[in-house]
């Protein structure tokens, strides 16, 4: 089968990182991946950073922006972690993403490294199934001026410091005031994320076609303090009341240091990232194999 995608480029970890089920290290893996999607008649364009950092130096290179203007495809190996990075970074510019799992749970790479070449090839070919995720735009407000602004596609979460109480934080959604909550920080997830950090702290799992969002408190002082699903058109405004050494994560890979009264006003991005996954795809298979259900059942 003829791969439908003419240049694809490839995206991985900067660290070196064995592999249990094959023994090879990163470098060995997207070396392994680089030499099959040539045989599939592609143009192998390696990122930048990736190539620097992980010494591929036989291959074209490419910055994002690059990539976002002439690959057609981006394949993406290594953890969620790892794609969550490039997934930001990627939406503005429509190019679709295929994850290699080089990672552990793997809930948005899901192809397992050890066995990739059978289920990319047919997706190179045209058979996949294509999902789309939203992001959301988060802006850290002080005083009527924009301190800091991220995108997120898994969370955005409010922390009380490592060595301080609970925070109080004061709660509204399109203008209109929730709560003032003391709690240990608040969690506002995407489907996405519904799989992370909200699932530990008691939230509920939402499918990705459904345009919402959860807000989940993370350890609250009162009980009937519950998550609850949002529309995800809302404007969510979380500004923190009071607590010392308290943070805003985006992603848990980006982070802005609070003061009281700052704001931090989240809305839907009009960016999405697109998946590919394989033919048959869906995500209750995902959830299935990542959280172990049925197993032990006959």
């Amino acid at each position: 089968m003829k791969s439908q995608f003419r240049q694809v480029a490839l995206i991985g970890k900067y660290h070196a990182m064995s592999n249990g089920a094959t023994g090879a290290s990163s470098r060995q893996a997207l070396e392994r991946i680089a030499h099959f999607l040539m045989d599939q008649g592609c143009e192998v364009v390696v990122e930048a950073d990736t190539a620097a950092n992980m010494g591929l130096g036989n291959y074209a290179t490419m910055d994002v922006a690059g990539i976002g203007a002439a690959c057609d495809v981006c394949v993406v190996v290594g953890g969620d972690g790892t794609m969550l990075g490039i997934s930001r970074q990627m939406a503005q510019y429509g190019v679709p993403l295929i994850g290699i799992n080089q990672g552990r749970l793997g809930f948005i790479t899901d192809i397992p490294l050890d066995n990739f070449e059978a289920t990319l090839q047919p997706m190179l070919a045209g058979l996949y199934e294509e999902d789309h995720r939203s992001l959301m735009q988060a802006r850290v407000m002080r005083g009527g001026h924009c301190v800091f602004t991220a995108l997120a596609m898994n969370d955005v979460v409010v922390n009380r410091g490592a060595t301080a109480g609970m925070v109080e934080l004061r709660v509204e959604v399109d203008g209109t005031f929730v709560a003032n909550q003391r709690a240990d920080g608040l969690i506002i997830a995407t489907p996405t994320g519904a799989t992370a950090y909200s699932l530990s702290a008691g939230g509920p799992l939402i499918h990705p076609s459904i345009p919402g969002w959860v807000l989940v408190p993370i350890a609250p002082h009162t009980l009937s303090n519950r998550p609850i699903v949002l529309a995800n058109v809302s404007e969510v405004v979380i500004e923190l009341v009071a607590g010392r050494d308290a943070s805003a994560n985006f992603d848990m890979q980006s982070l802005a240091s609070l003061m009281h009264g700052d704001r931090i006003v989240v809305t839907r991005s009009q960016y999405q990232v697109r998946f590919l996954h394989p033919k048959g795809w869906t995500y209750f298979d995902t959830l299935r194999q990542k959280l172990h259900w049925n197993e032990g059942v006959a």
